[in-house]
């Protein structure tokens, strides 16, 4: 079965839920066949970004040959920017123009940034760019000036509502309007994550236990979220100070959680790090709560 973000992902800009002001500007700029060849989308994860970023190249006509999707995550050195500016000058296969989308292009190195900036000042016609961030002050200032910055904000809890009574009518199932508040509460204005929760407790018959799934869904995504920046040796403490402060479930529960990870990982590959994880998050948080939370995973980031 495919999950419900992806199934109902939009395919136009008219089925973008909330993001008024950026999709009436989109749609302005396609109508008078303006739109900038340098875009950046900024705002929080699972927000739209990307979704919109693609329908914007189909709008464009970009065939599936001439769109290119990059996570500045897995790529963020001067060599994939200098790989760009050599494909880029080549023709369209199918469609009318080339289009690169650029995810979490905050984590370009400053010598890619400093690369793609070049390319920026000098685009062909025929290529667009769409930068997608969550931290576009990690950005050099030269890119963001040269781009079109449109904000994607986080939905309002009317505005998620409205999404989860939208899919719950495609799937043909009621939910309660305790149910849909729970889960716009724990999403927090992102609509991937709401309906990633949507997903798991949609089948599930009695409301009482939908609440505490959804409760459940969010803390162990929480817990995965923190682990695996733990397990990352380049994270530093100002990123995981972020997750953390997004962090609304048991801290307890969470640490339970996150044992079981690092336990895993540790019993699998015998991994050092894990056994930090482990040893951190020895003692429980019943007293200490979220600041023995935030103790234990400085402990892990600051220590090593």
């Amino acid at each position: 079965m495919q999950e419900l973000y992806k199934k109902y992902r939009p395919k136009s800009l008219k089925r973008i839920i909330g993001q008024e002001g950026t999709v009436t500007i989109l749609s302005v700029m396609i109508k008078n066949n303006k739109v900038p060849h340098a875009i950046l989308f900024a705002g929080e994860s699972g927000c739209g970004k990307t979704t919109i970023a693609r329908i914007l190249s189909n709008q464009l006509n970009c065939s599936k040959h001439d769109f290119n999707e990059i996570n500045c995550a897995d790529f963020r050195g001067i060599d994939m920017v200098r790989d760009i500016r050599k494909r880029m000058l080549q023709s369209p296969i199918d469609g009318s123009c080339r289009v690169w989308l650029i995810d979490e292009c905050h984590k370009l190195s400053n010598d890619a940034q400093n690369a793609f900036l070049k390319i920026l000042e000098d685009t062909p016609k025929h290529v667009y760019f769409f930068l997608a961030t969550t931290l576009p002050q990690k950005l050099l200032k030269t890119i963001q000036t040269r781009c079109t910055v449109l904000n994607v904000s986080e939905l309002t809890q009317k505005e998620t509502i409205s999404l989860i009574t939208y899919i719950c009518k495609k799937e043909k199932k009621v939910l309660s309007e305790e149910v849909m508040e729970s889960i716009a509460e724990h999403s927090e204005g992102s609509p991937r994550k709401a309906l990633f929760i949507l997903n798991q407790i949609i089948d599930i018959k009695e409301e009482d236990d939908q609440l505490n799934a959804v409760s459940s869904v969010n803390t162990q995504k929480q817990a995965i979220e923190i682990a695996r920046a733990l397990m990352r040796p380049k994270t530093n403490w100002k990123e995981m100070a972020i997750i953390l402060q997004k962090v609304k479930e048991d801290p307890e529960s969470l640490r339970y959680m996150i044992l079981g990870y690092a336990n895993a990982i540790l019993l699998k590959s015998g991994n050092a790090r894990a056994y930090l994880l482990i040893e951190a998050l020895r003692d429980n948080f019943y007293d200490s709560k979220k600041a023995g939370l935030s103790a234990a995973c400085y402990e892990v980031v600051a220590g090593t």
